[in-house]
């Protein structure tokens, strides 16, 4: 059996907290800000700065849970802290949902990635472009695990630089040390704080929160970083906060440049703010800044979808052949399985070209709440069990913990309901329907085993 002769094998602690800062960062910055964030304006106008920051307080809340946990049982990545306490089968199927959702991400990234592309190379059909971003990916995470934080490190550091910048220009027009037609009745746009009532603010949660997924990525770097339960706690509220600000800031300053209800759903607010700016080339400018931003947003999703294999295969619940480490330290047949998927979400875009993107946005969402709710219902159930008080524990336990669930919960029940998400609900229940259908069947053949090995040793 090929699996008996593969040898134990370990991560590398070769990451540095910079690089968890931008992994992390890389994650959750990306087509949902420089993209999607002309869909929640629309919706809510201004006012939606309100759903980021409560949005960002959740994830506050899920992250604060991770470190506790983290600290207190040291060398436990995300599932193996979700499985230490909600149980095997619980942890494998939350495990699969996930890497699920990576996938998927992936894919979603690349297909925008190869329209970006496409502003400079029409000509060519979407799938090669897709191919291209895609092999590109994968050369990247067959490097070792440093080599790899350190890309990320600059692949984040364009975008969280562009950010940066047009917060600063933006706020530079608003207060007039930047001339610009308009410039007058800039003000006036933050009149009609919520065109929509608080109704809009609250439509917009669901898919703010989904925005925000990708943080967590920082629960899977914890066997792949020196002195974790030391550094973590430190990166992670360096990582929050800077998100929630990368969010509200530019959106603050796009709805008080553009009326809410003249922002083009179809196009990057970033690109049109410059515009208004007259900046020559702007538009190719910006086409590079999001190509780099979903790459990185690519390049985090097949590290997370990689490493969430390896954790499933060192517990048992798929082939050990996927933990197999290579000498750069990189699980390489469970890289070799993004392959594949990648290869079949390219192979979508040559079949649906102007579909496949629409077909696939809304399952990543499905998910981030199964992982955030299953977070919070760790460290519910792992909090009575600490041998030692951890040095970092979260607020207000267990009341914070429980009203995260019960927001988290209903968010995930108002999206499988949402007539526009059913055909991606509809994959998604189907997923995990069939995962939770093989854990039983898993379980069922362990204990048969378990029971022909008993039986044979008595015989003996």
């Amino acid at each position: 059996m090929i699996e008996n002769n593969i040898p134990s094998q370990k991560l590398k602690k070769q990451l540095l907290p910079r690089h968890i800062r931008m992994i992390a960062i890389g994650g959750t910055v990306g087509t949902g800000i420089f993209k999607g964030s002309a869909d929640t304006v629309g919706l809510a106008g201004p006012g939606v700065i309100f759903s980021y920051i409560f949005a960002g307080l959740l994830l506050m809340i899920v992250m604060g849970a991770l470190i506790e946990m983290a600290i207190t049982h040291p060398s436990h990545n995300m599932k193996d802290l979700i499985e230490k306490a909600l149980g095997k089968r619980f942890s494998f199927i939350v495990g699969s949902t996930y890497c699920f959702m990576w996938l998927t991400v992936c894919v979603i990234e690349v297909i925008a990635a190869g329209s970006f592309l496409q502003y400079w190379f029409a000509s060519i059909p979407l799938w090669i472009l897709c191919l291209l971003c895609s092999v590109v990916l994968i050369l990247i995470n067959a490097n070792s695990v440093k080599s790899f934080g350190e890309i990320e490190f600059w692949f984040a550091g364009i975008k969280i630089f562009v950010i940066i910048a047009f917060i600063i220009v933006g706020a530079a027009i608003l207060i007039r040390l930047v001339p610009s037609e308009g410039s007058d009745s800039y003000m006036q746009n933050y009149t009609d704080f919520f065109p929509n009532g608080w109704t809009g603010v609250f439509s917009t949660l669901l898919v703010v929160i989904f925005s925000y997924g990708g943080s967590e990525l920082i629960g899977l770097t914890i066997t792949e970083t020196k002195n974790a339960e030391k550094v973590l706690p430190g990166v992670v509220k360096g990582v929050m906060w800077r998100v929630m600000l990368f969010y509200t800031l530019p959106i603050l300053i796009i709805c008080g440049l553009i009326p809410w209800d003249k922002i083009d759903v179809n196009a990057s607010p970033f690109v049109q703010v410059f515009e208004i700016v007259g900046i020559q080339g702007a538009s190719h400018v910006m086409n590079f800044i999001l190509l780099t931003a979903v790459l990185s947003a690519a390049n985090s999703g097949i590290y997370g979808c990689t490493r969430t294999l390896f954790s499933l295969s060192k517990s048992g619940d798929i082939p050990k052949y996927l933990s197999y480490v290579n000498r750069k330290g990189v699980p390489i047949y469970s890289l070799l399985f993004s392959v594949i998927f990648l290869l079949l979400g390219t192979y979508i875009v040559y079949l649906y070209p102007d579909k496949a993107f629409n077909y696939l946005l809304a399952i990543p969402g499905f998910t981030v709440s199964i992982i955030w709710i299953s977070i919070c219902l760790a460290q519910l159930k792992l909090r009575r069990t600490y041998k030692q008080e951890p040095y970092f524990k979260l607020w207000f336990y267990p009341y914070l913990t429980i009203f995260s669930i019960i927001v988290l919960a209903t968010s995930f029940i108002v999206f499988l309901i949402r007539p526009d998400n059913r055909p991606s609900s509809v994959v998604c229940v189907i997923f995990v329907s069939l995962v939770t259908i093989y854990s039983f069947f898993k379980g069922q053949r362990k204990i048969k085993l378990s029971k022909k090995i008993f039986n044979l040793e008595r015989k003996v």
